[in-house]
């Protein structure tokens, strides 16, 4: 039994004509429906699955849920049971009520957040396929993302009211979704309190992440490309584009990958992130960062923190 990766996101956007063209032309991204509320669905090249981002017309910015696809139909009988014993309701899904999707489970994190767990997504394959394929397609717009590879979810946090809602969101994921420990970042007296958590389930360093804020919300989704070189291309076609940048090309101390942050326009945080990082293993020691190194941990080439980087969440 076990969870694989993530699978797909539903995003909240303001305009979908202008979120469109940026997870189009921006990102690369192809379209690949449009169900009959409007809802947009799209995909990577490097994914096999039928989308990986659903895009949702609103009247504010964020995240609706996060979607993670299981091992096998059978596993979500178990993961239920685990769940409610955890004592979180879970609902049931029927087969197709979301999109391409089979039957499902849908939940709250502690922290709040909306969670769906599935084992069948409709397969349409890679955009150069499984036999002898070319290291890349003809035709990638803008920068070629991959895939989408990782989120990261803003959680209440206030150690004065005894409220940590990372703290209770990475225990979730670590007893009862079988997630493992990589990185954290400890406040507080002797370190005491988990103010970030970077969670792993497969050999990345990170499948999903939590970082404490005033109020729960949606900090970034991720997008995976090959390496630096990548990394800096992805800043000329934001820079063509006249795309909003939160912080350009940099490194992380925390996962060691290259990385840019920047906005749809919608004011959602989208990050491309390039290289492996290092090979995450459920036995590799759990990295510690402390309070007084935060501005290398997250941005490791200056040493400092960018304001809006970590004010600004939808």
């Amino acid at each position: 039994m076990g969870v694989l990766r993530i699978s797909h996101i539903n995003l909240r956007v303001l305009d979908m004509t202008a979120a469109l063209k940026h997870y189009e032309d921006v990102l690369g991204m192809e379209k690949v429906h449009t169900d009959s509320e409007g809802n947009v669905y799209l995909k990577a090249w490097d994914e096999w699955d039928k989308y990986s981002v659903i895009l949702s017309e609103s009247d504010r910015a964020g995240m609706n849920h996060i979607g993670y696809k299981v091992e096998k139909d059978a596993d979500l009988d178990e993961f239920k049971q685990s769940i409610t014993d955890y004592g979180i309701e879970v609902e049931d899904i029927s087969s197709d009520a979301l999109e391409f999707v089979g039957r499902a489970l849908k939940f709250n994190l502690p922290s709040g957040h909306e969670m769906y767990l599935y084992a069948d997504k409709e397969y349409v394959g890679t955009g150069v396929g499984t036999t002898n394929p070319d290291p890349w397609p003809d035709g990638i717009k803008g920068a070629g993302v991959h895939w989408l590879d990782h989120a990261l979810l803003m959680c209440e946090f206030d150690p004065e009211k005894s409220i940590n809602k990372v703290a209770e969101s990475t225990q979730f994921m670590i007893d009862v979704l079988d997630f493992y420990l990589v990185e954290q970042v400890v406040v507080g007296p002797d370190g005491c309190f988990q103010l970030a958590t970077w969670l792993s389930v497969s050999n990345t360093p990170h499948d999903i992440a939590f970082v404490g804020g005033p109020v729960m919300g949606f900090h970034h989704c991720a997008f995976f490309l090959d390496s630096w070189d990548d990394v800096l291309k992805a800043a000329d076609v934001m820079g063509k584009n006249k795309v909003k940048v939160d912080v350009t090309p940099q490194r992380h101390g925390i996962t060691r990958g290259y990385t840019i942050y920047f906005f749809d326009p919608s004011g959602n945080r989208n990050e491309t992130f390039g290289g492996l990082g290092y090979l995450a293993q459920r036995d590799r020691p759990v990295t510690t960062w402390t309070e007084d190194h935060l501005g290398s941990a997250i941005f490791f080439h200056t040493g400092e923190l960018v304001e809006s980087f970590t004010s600004v969440y939808t």
